[in-house]
């Protein structure tokens, strides 16, 4: 079954490193879809929650050397 979570993620300060978030999210099985905003500072991701789960998400975004807010 497939989710969709929104995420306030900071550091991201052009379209560069959208792009390069999208790719490293877009990369991880189970992800369908990813949109990244630096304007807005927030991520969409939709994926299918049989395969992967938001925390694993969260920790790619970690890894990817920005930050996921609250």
């Amino acid at each position: 079954m497939s989710e969709t979570i929104v995420l306030n993620v900071t550091g991201m300060k052009c379209g560069g490193c959208e792009s390069s978030l999208t790719n490293k999210l877009s990369a991880l099985e189970g992800v369908l879809s990813v949109q990244a905003s630096h304007q807005q500072k927030r991520v969409e991701v939709t994926y299918e929650s049989s395969q992967i789960d938001a925390d694993e998400i969260e920790d790619a975004i970690i890894d990817a050397g920005f930050k996921v807010e609250d």
